[in-house]
């Protein structure tokens, strides 16, 4: 399993995987604003909005959309994880905790002081992962455990 950014040859396989995150959660979006997701993605001159995926032999499999922000709480920019998704056949298999750990790098190297992500109350097998990797909060938000 690699866990790499977001490339421009990506567009067909990621786009699958978007619009599958999008029908789980009961929603859609407009061409034009998954084409635009897509080229922020991509673009090297902008480093605040960002996208990983996992990579099992030549096939994308997973995604992850990561968001570095101001923040009125701290000096640093901090982390928003803003989407994750790994495909219904390949979950249970450590994908969806290689992604977000792939976050938490990137944020250490971006010096980001927190990662935090929302998740619906209902999707309980994810939780279960994001209970052993973050700190749910009253705001049903996590944020992540500080580094040992």
């Amino acid at each position: 399993m690699k866990i790499r950014p977001l490339a421009k040859a990506d567009y067909e396989e990621w786009r699958a995987l978007w619009v599958s995150y999008l029908e789980f959660y009961e929603t859609s979006l407009k061409e034009d604003v998954i084409d635009e997701t897509f080229s922020r993605f991509i673009d090297n001159d902008q480093t605040r909005q960002n996208a990983l995926v996992a990579e099992s032999t030549d096939e994308l499999v997973g995604l992850v959309h990561y968001i570095f922000h101001l923040d009125t709480w701290e000096i640093q920019e901090v982390c928003y994880l803003q989407d994750l998704f790994v495909t219904p056949q390949n979950r249970g298999k450590k994908i969806g905790q290689l992604l977000i750990e792939g976050v938490y790098e990137r944020a250490d190297k971006y010096g980001a002081p927190s990662v935090y992500w929302l998740t619906q109350e209902f999707n309980v097998p994810a939780r279960k992962l994001y209970d052993r990797m973050a700190d749910l909060t009253p705001f049903i938000h996590y944020e992540r455990r500080n580094k040992l």
